[in-house]
Order: structure tokens, then C-alpha cells, then sequence
């Protein structure tokens, strides 16, 4: 039973590009795996800008360029 969470940041990303990346995800673990796809679980988690870091900075401020 495979799960997979995949963890994008909160930016519009649409219902069909989820869907699409859900089909995407069960597909290659039932290709490259030969994991039963009825019984594959992935989770999607939209995580706002200030609740995620990188360098050490929220992505609002890497993107705006704080050091």
C-alpha cells in the first residue's frame, strides 16, 4: 500500500493539475513497481509561502531577495 504525500506551495495550483498529478504518481508506481493502484494513496498539501522555508528564509523573502 504506497503513500505518497507531494507538498507544493499554496499558489494556484488547479483541481485538474492535482488530479493529473495523482494519475501521474499511481501510474508510475504501478509501472515501475507493479504496485496495485486501487490500493495507492497520495496526498497533496498546499503550504502557504510564510510556512516555508528555504536558506533559511520564508519563500516570500527569498523571493523578494533578503539575505
Amino acid at each position: 500500500m504506497p503513500y505518497v504525500n507531494i507538498k507544493v506551495t499554496r499558489e494556484g495550483v488547479t483541481r485538474e493539475q492535482k488530479a493529473e498529478l495523482i494519475a501521474g504518481v499511481t501510474d508510475l508506481l504501478t509501472r515501475v513497481l507493479q504496485k496495485n493502484p486501487a490500493l495507492t494513496h497520495v496526498v497533496i498539501d498546499e503550504v502557504d509561502l510564510d510556512n516555508w522555508g528555504l536558506g533559511g528564509l520564508t519563500v516570500t523573502e527569498f523571493r523578494r531577495g533578503k539575505p
